[in-house]
């Protein structure tokens, strides 16, 4: 069933707004902004009131890149927790820890952490495997 098809039922009075709420999956408040909406804008006033604008929380191009390299040259050993504490402390980050975390960060420094961990069990298997022959 359409949206347009559950909102006229219910402004019908076929349905109550939270029957509606409930087929649409929306809170009741919801649906009755609906209702009101397209009693007085008919549908032009279902469509999404945002659209074609950015979002207000979106971070700046050139600070996500200064991010960016900042984790891959200078703060590369730290976990996301850490690099966040940094970036408060040092580089006056203003924004919360999502954002950070959500930053697409290069394949080959969280490999590179990889390949050293491995690099050093495998080093320090080997020191006990030595020690053990002689």
């Amino acid at each position: 069933m359409k949206v347009q098809d559950v909102l006229l039922k219910a402004m019908a009075k076929k349905i109550t707004c939270w029957e509606a709420a409930g087929i649409l999956g929306v809170t009741d408040r919801t649906m009755r902004r609906w209702r009101e909406r397209l009693e007085t804008e008919g549908y032009s006033g279902l469509a999404d009131r945002r659209r074609g604008r950015p979002s207000r929380k979106r971070i700046p191009l050139a600070t996500v890149e200064k991010v960016l390299k900042l984790y891959q040259e200078k703060y590369f050993d730290l976990n996301m927790q850490h690099f966040h504490e940094k970036l408060r402390e040092e580089e006056g980050w203003t924004w919360g820890l999502r954002p950070v975390s959500m930053t697409p960060r290069s394949d080959a420094a969280t490999e590179s952490a990889k390949a050293r961990k491995r690099a050093v069990r495998m080093a320090d298997s080997l020191v006990v495997e030595l020690q053990t022959e002689l």
